[in-house]
């Protein structure tokens, strides 16, 4: 106790024991010294509090050496989107600079070089607003998203790039080289890639588990970090709040893995809150002094948590140096990872280094619009075309739709500085109306005659009811899916919105962390309804309310409670949406029918979607729309894919984009007229209606079959799909040996009429494997622009290290010696050339049992989860359930008599070894004893009745016990 009171004590008074003094002669201060010598003479003359205190998010000034603070997390996506001010209480501020597509839309482009371009126009917005106030826009940029989008259900979908890790690689990789520029030294901005690691699912999003077999883990998710950072394109990662095998991500090692990759000092930081989950929600440590020691063991620089107050933090690291759970050093090796980052931001070079004098005039930039506009429609991807696109001039459209003439903003995206929408953008071109088709409707309180009126728009002014049907008293009301609506108002056109007690019109669009303009309307059985208010919030465990139905009060006032009190409503339709939408469809020569997603209602941070379906008013109103005029194309507006099966059966054309900005409708009118040929790719695969997905917290897509790698089934556009006003022809693929690997090459003609752009696809499968393969996989792409006529030779070089897969056997990479498909294409399914190599490898030898064998290096398994084998390092087996079992296949059992397993157990059980299947042949059982923690680990051994030849072997378990280590012997 003593020591860590004296510890303290030098800490706090080192804060404030040397005089400030002009610094500008300091060697940190010289660009000329080497990098590592500039960091030594910094670090040398900080305090020990001084070093502890940079260790939070907020980094604050040390005014005797003239350095400013210094904030990590900047959010830009795509474009810079929000950062909090620090001296103003961590009050979010919204950037309002160039919004480019969401992150999905970005690689559907399947174009790096015009990323690149997208990420230095963020870094430079990042400059110019860290120019104006670099208290606020800090120049550590968290983005971009990497995890893989192998479930079209997770929430955030729209912020990660695609199922495939090369595809998400070489994206991120030109997003990154963008954003941080290409000077060899210094950093226009820093990119960190979010979040390390497979984090896509948000129900219970620190608690779950996301159990990685290997090969799963070498092969598919480690791919999608390491390309980035390998690359030099990224400075660090934020780790993810879910479980890895058993671990919180927070304190997974990311020194054997992630610094790695890099032969730069990385940067890493932790999620919002994280630290603080390791003791509250994953109850991993019993204090925040031991989480946090373990965090910094781990390689994590920086603290992300508590918002702006960083004593918590301070505090916490403190104590665990006292106790020794630290040191000194290791403390130092996170700063210096922290100014490795910050001296190459030009911090502390005079004038700021080469990126230095850009100012806020950078940001929305008329060249910026461009990039925006020209993103936007090589974004775009044509679903469908039976001849209706391009529209010709000179033709009369109806633009119907809730997304027709709106924009909306999302959860980590700025705000739009302005806003073209569809209908904005086909009025520049022809004779258009416009119309949501949506209901109007009214709400007539049964009790009291009343209509349920906004007052205002301020939080002072309440929803209640009044007597007469004011405009004021009329609601548009939108059908979002799932039996989610939002009702704007008529008469001030803002949202209504329940504030955690009085109902308020005030938004422009459902916003915020617990989008509270959210309703259910629920028949009461006697032609009446019921309201009921489902902001997210009411899906959180804290939240004091059973029960969120709309009553009104004694003073007409809306409030919630219970659904046995709730009120009575009638639904009075002043406007029929889809009577509007039909009349207007007939009116014109051709019907552009807008729908999608909210991107604050169909999922997002913190929840996941139940269904890709499109909203069932919103394919009611398609319907209609396509009875009343069959020249009916559908845009469908969302971030993620929908099954929208009887759309691709009956309507003529389908576009897809994301929330594409401030640009959108210039772009799809640039596409619906064929200004731009339509050229993204899907960069995930769109299934069918009925089609079965797994639980969205299993992450071994090997197994379970899911993502393009290894679905089996017939989906409703495969990856890469996406089809063009043009046609291309394909021949003579070649596959030409060189060096370690192979020249792959083939020629691309466009054989219409219309010059345009093709995204060439190189696809290979292995024929034979020890191991299941997929079923083909992503080696290359290309996007050319080719005249009509036109003819280019695309040339891919492919590795034979990466054909290689993942031994599980001897924990290496492998390239087999195998045949393999070599399949060039437009999409994944549409392959138009195709030949084979034969590449040259090695046989993975059986499996030898008696050497010892990591557990988790199973082949197969049912049942089991990856577990932690203590808290620092090592992965286990863990059965739960009697009848859990994992495999060894191919093992030369050399006659074995003995097993001997490293297992631990609360209550004990036992393991049962049988040969070719988990009920085959018994051959002996281990008995597992009780160890009374599952990180006390014990040796357990059992005779085996002798056989030999090569066999697979079965471990079976009884009871809920953990296995690190076998041998037999």
């Amino acid at each position: 106790m003593f020591r860590r009171l004296l510890l303290a004590l030098v800490l706090v008074l080192g804060m404030g024991t040397v005089p400030a003094q002009a610094a500008d002669d300091f060697p940190f201060r010289d660009p000329g010294l080497p990098l590592a010598q500039r960091i030594d003479d910094l670090l040398g003359r900080l305090t020990p509090a001084e070093k502890i205190s940079w260790l939070h998010q907020y980094q604050p000034a040390v005014p005797r050496l003239g350095i400013g603070s210094f904030k990590t997390g900047t959010e830009a996506l795509h474009g810079v989107a929000w950062s909090t001010d620090v001296e103003a209480g961590g009050a979010v501020r919204t950037a309002a600079g160039t919004v480019f597509p969401q992150a999905v839309g970005l690689a559907s482009t399947w174009d790096p070089a015009l990323i690149k371009r997208v990420g230095a126009a963020v870094g430079t917005e990042a400059r110019g607003y860290h120019a104006e106030n670099p208290r606020v826009w800090g120049l550590q940029l968290w983005a971009p998203v990497v995890n893989l989008l192998r479930d079209p259900r997770w929430g955030r979908n729209e912020e990660g790039y695609s199922e495939d890790p090369l595809l998400t690689g070489a994206i991120s990789t030109a997003y990154g080289k963008g954003i941080t520029g290409d000077d060899p030294d210094y950093l226009r901005a820093a990119p960190v890639l979010k979040h390390y690691l497979a984090n896509n699912n948000e129900v219970n999003r620190t608690t779950t588990n996301s159990s990685l077999p290997a090969r799963v883990l070498k092969e598919y998710e480690e791919p999608a970090f390491r390309t980035a950072i390998s690359a030099g394109a990224a400075t660090g990662v934020m780790t993810s709040y879910n479980v890895v095998n058993g671990r919180p991500a927070t304190v997974t090692d990311l020194n054997s893995s992630v610094r790695s990759w890099s032969t730069r000092d990385l940067f890493n930081v932790t999620d919002a809150h994280a630290p603080n989950n390791l003791v509250d929600s994953q109850r991993y440590y019993p204090d925040l002094a031991q989480a946090d020691a373990a965090t910094l063991k781990a390689g994590v620089d920086s603290f992300t948590t508590d918002d702006t107050n960083s004593a918590r933090t301070t505090t916490a690291v403190t104590d665990a140096l006292a106790a020794g759970l630290i040191t000194e050093t290791d403390v130092d090796t996170a700063v210096r990872h922290i100014l490795s980052i910050r001296f190459r931001l030009g911090e502390f070079d005079p004038g700021g280094g080469p990126y230095g004098n850009i100012t806020k005039a950078v940001v929305d930039s008329p060249a910026h619009r461009a990039l925006n506009r020209e993103t936007a429609g090589k974004a775009t991807v044509l679903l469908k075309n039976s001849g209706l696109l391009p529209l010709t001039p000179n033709r009369k459209i109806a633009v119907i739709g809730p997304l027709g003439d709106t924009l909306y903003t999302d959860w980590y995206g700025g705000n739009l500085p302005y806003r073209v929408t569809t209908l904005d953008g086909i009025k520049e071109r022809a004779t258009a109306t416009g119309t949501e088709g949506v209901d109007r409707v009214a709400f007539k309180h049964v009790a009291s005659g009343g209509y349920i009126t906004a007052t205002g728009t301020t939080d002072a002014d309440t929803v209640g009811t009044a007597a007469a049907l004011t405009s004021a008293a009329q609601w548009d009301l939108t059908d979002w899916g799932e039996g989610v609506v939002t009702l704007r108002n008529a008469g001030n056109g803002r949202y209504l919105g329940w504030n955690f007690a009085p109902f308020i019109t005030r938004d422009d669009q459902p916003n915020g962390w617990f989008v509270q303009q959210q309703f259910k309307l629920e028949p009461a059985g006697d032609g009446n309804f019921l309201i009921r208010y489902v902001g997210y919030e009411v899906t959180q465990p804290w939240f004091w309310l059973p029960e969120t139905y709309v009553q009104v009060d004694p003073d007409g006032k809306l409030s919630v409670g219970a659904k046995a009190t709730a009120a009575r409503f009638t639904k009075e339709v002043v406007t029929d949406g889809i009577a509007t939408a039909v009349a207007a469809a007939k009116a014109a020569d051709v019907a552009v029918v807008v729908v999608g997603s909210m991107p604050f209602i169909n999922g997002r941070e913190d929840h996941d979607r139940n269904s890709t379906k499109l909203a069932e008013g919103q394919e009611a109103l398609a319907k209609a729309v396509r009875a009343a005029n069959p020249k009916t194309v559908v845009v469908l507006q969302n971030s993620y894919p929908a099954t929208i099966d009887w759309l691709q059966d009956h309507v003529p054309a389908i576009l897809w984009t994301t929330h594409a900005g401030a640009e959108t409708g210039h772009a799809l009118a640039d596409v619906l007229y064929g200004d731009v040929n339509p050229a993204g790719r899907l960069t995930q695969t769109w299934h069918r209606a009925g089609a079965p997905l797994p639980p969205i917290t299993d992450y071994d897509i090997i197994k379970t079959g899911s993502t393009y790698l290894y679905y089996s089934g017939s989906p409703l556009y495969p990856f890469g799909h996406g089809l063009s006003y043009t046609t291309f022809g394909y021949q003579g693929l070649t596959v030409t040996p060189q060096g370690a690997g192979y020249e792959i090459s083939v020629k691309v003609t466009n054989t219409g009429n219309r010059a345009g752009d093709e995204v060439v696809q190189l696809y290979t499968h292995q024929r034979h494997s020890r191991v299941k393969q997929p079923i083909k996989q992503l080696r290359g792409f290309q996007r050319v622009t080719l005249a009509p006529g036109a003819s280019t030779t695309v040339r891919f070089k492919v590795a034979r290290s990466d054909l290689a897969l993942w031994d599980v056997t001897r924990n290496r990479f492998v390239t087999e010696s195998a045949t393999h498909d070599v399949l060039v294409g437009s999409s994944s399914t549409a392959i138009r050339q195709r030949t084979t190599v034969n590449v040259p490898g090695e046989q993975i030898p059986r499996r030898d049992l008696t050497r010892l064998t990591r557990a988790s290096d199973f082949d197969d398994y049912f049942g089991i989860e990856l577990v932690d084998e203590t808290k620092p390092t090592g992965t286990a087996v863990g059965g739960t359930v009697t009848g859990d079992w994992i495999a060894f296949k191919d093992a030369d059992l050399r006659g074995p008599a003995a097993i001997t397993a490293g297992v631990s157990s609360v209550a004990g059980g036992s393991i049962q070894v049988r040969l070719g299947s988990p009920t085959g042949r018994l051959i002996g059982t281990v008995p597992v004893p009780a160890t009374g923690d599952v990180y006390s680990w014990t040796t357990a051994t059992a005779p085996l009745t002798r056989t030999t030849g090569t066999q697979d072997v079965y471990l079976v378990f009884t009871g809920d016990l953990r296995i690190r280590t076998l041998t037999l012997s």
